[in-house]
């Protein structure tokens, strides 16, 4: 990806374009806030739709409103679709004490939504929390949670996030850290043409998959506050990180790399891990040492062609 090609990228990805014009509370002609695709039913709560599509697949198209619901799917191959793009929230609301959106069916994916305002008791209330199944998230804004998206281990699973945005996400204020992006033991995770920008503490990602493609992303730490690393693998992983865009910022938590790996097991090897063509610098008015990858497995990685600002080395080991 040339510079131009990011700069026009990133202007196209802005959550404000995504919520331009956004009525607060309208709903589309003679039908529900909630509406399976498939039988044309409506229904008040989004859990009512869910349970109406139950252990089969379906789709859940979302009015153009401000929703302060939540819901759990247990079963299934759901599709969560905003009628259009960024213009239904998700507000404010979590199931289980945990996020909008708890998944541990067969799949699901979700389409244009918006996500804010999660906050739970242990810190962890995220958008959506994935506890088993493929997940697949498109065009969605997560933003001023404590988590975007959570998922626990499934390494027969997959995890795949397009054109999405991460605003202000994750926190240490719990026993642990909550992060913008955290997935667990995973097969695998892709994240492509996404934003992720100005952290409230954590990682922006932090994935134990044992594969993963971080590609043609933007990660713009420069309003961040008490942030640690842009990428974080701290098991280990194969895959690729290319394409992407990194500034980091002042106010961080640690500063020392802007990818790590492997930095607490090696669960997964990371032979091959191909990081190229990324372009990667500090906030203007910064004058530090940091390394852009740091790395703990002692695998042979491939650190490709890279863009590094002054100051940053192009790998250390730790």
């Amino acid at each position: 990806m040339t510079r131009l090609s990011r700069l026009a990228f990133l202007t196209a990805t802005l959550p404000a374009a995504l919520l331009a014009a956004a009525p607060a509370a309208t709903t589309f002609a003679q039908q529900g806030p909630y509406t399976v695709a498939e039988t044309g039913r409506s229904y008040v709560r989004l859990q009512d739709a869910v349970d109406a599509i139950g252990d089969g697949r379906g789709t859940i198209r979302l009015a153009s409103m401000r929703f302060a619901d939540c819901a759990v799917q247990s079963a299934g191959d759901i599709t969560y679709q905003a009628l259009v793009p960024g213009r239904s929230m998700l507000d404010g609301v979590a199931c289980e004490d945990k996020a909008a959106l708890v998944l541990r069916g067969r799949a699901a994916r979700v389409e244009g939504l918006v996500f804010s305002n999660i906050r739970v008791s242990d810190h962890n209330g995220a958008g959506i929390r994935l506890e088993r199944g493929d997940l697949s998230v498109d065009q969605s804004w997560f933003r001023d949670s404590e988590q975007g998206i959570i998922a626990g281990p499934d390494p027969a699973g997959s995890i795949v996030i397009d054109k999405s945005t991460f605003t202000r996400l994750g926190t240490c204020d719990g026993p642990g850290c909550a992060h913008s992006l955290y997935i667990g033991d995973y097969g695998a995770l892709t994240v492509t043409r996404s934003r992720f920008e100005a952290g409230t503490g954590g990682h922006y990602v932090k994935a134990r998959a044992a594969r993963v493609a971080i590609l043609d992303c933007s990660f713009d730490d420069s309003r961040g506050r008490d942030t640690n690393y842009m990428i974080d693998l701290p098991d280990g992983a194969t895959g690729r990180i290319a394409g992407n865009w990194f500034v980091q910022g002042r106010d961080k938590e640690n500063y020392s790399a802007f990818i790590a790996v492997a930095a607490e097991h090696r669960n997964h090897p990371s032979t091959g891990l191909a990081i190229e063509d990324n372009d990667a610098r500090f906030a203007p008015g910064i004058d530090r040492r940091s390394a852009f990858v740091a790395d703990w497995s002692g695998d042979a990685m491939r650190l490709g062609a890279n863009v590094l600002g002054p100051g940053l080395v192009p790998f250390e080991k730790r």
